[in-house]
């Protein structure tokens, strides 16, 4: 709900009908699929903790991560029109999530205007993030390219209330980032380290933190506008 009030002001009513949605849920353990590529998709899912992904399987055994689902995040509201996955979605850490049928989704967006408004705001956003890691993968060299991903992702988890100003928990392994930016692990640790020696981010018990903000921006390029988080 507080990532959908971004999108829309949610009235009383609103937020209770989305409170609802988390009422039935399930914990999943890490490393799990929710659903496979080539399955029928017959539910949404909605997670509400943890790190998921969507993500396709390559035939020599490699793995491209094309969007990260925190909580907050549906995936793909509209999947059930598709006969097929053409993906797959897993967890990367323990999550709880909970799964919307069609029915459910159809119900949300005939009762009010505001909850189908934050819908779809939710639905450009994900394609927006999307254009972005494009963008990154095709245009921005490695070290800004994860220096984008990391200001991408203190920002989506400070609008839910999960980041401090300068730090969040960064759960991924160094092979999840490598699956995300297409590089090795051992390039996602070269990178790590220059970030690290030239002060702009730190680990530590997989909590990021991030020593400058502006310069990290400045340096990845990072124009959070794609985000859309301006208050309504």
């Amino acid at each position: 709900m507080l990532k959908l009030a971004h999108g829309a002001v949610l009235t009383p009513e609103d937020r209770g009908i989305l409170e609802g949605l988390a009422r039935e849920t399930i914990l999943v353990g890490a490393r799990r699929e929710l659903i496979a590529e080539g399955a029928r998709p017959d539910y949404v899912h909605l997670v509400l903790e943890g790190f998921a992904c969507r993500y396709k399987m390559l035939s020599d055994g490699n793995r491209q991560i094309m969007a990260l689902l925190l909580p907050g995040d549906f995936c793909d509201l509209h999947v059930a029109i598709l006969h097929k996955m053409d993906h797959s979605v897993g967890t990367l850490t323990k999550c709880r999530v909970a799964r919307l049928s069609r029915a459910t989704i159809m119900n949300l967006v005939s009762i009010s205007p505001t909850v189908t408004r934050a819908l779809w705001w939710a639905t450009l956003v994900d394609e927006a993030v999307l254009r972005a890691w494009i963008v990154n993968k095709g245009r921005r060299p490695a070290d800004k390219h994860l220096a984008h991903l990391l200001c991408e992702l203190l920002l989506r988890l400070q609008a839910v209330e999960l980041a401090a100003t300068d730090s969040c928990d960064l759960p991924l392994t160094q092979q999840d980032l490598a699956d995300i930016l297409g590089l090795t692990p051992v390039h996602v640790n070269r990178m790590l380290q220059q970030l690290r020696a030239e002060g702009l981010v730190a680990m530590a018990n997989r909590r990021l933190i991030i020593r400058d903000f502006q310069r990290l921006r400045d340096f990845a390029g990072f124009n959070p506008k794609y985000l859309h988080m301006e208050p309504n």
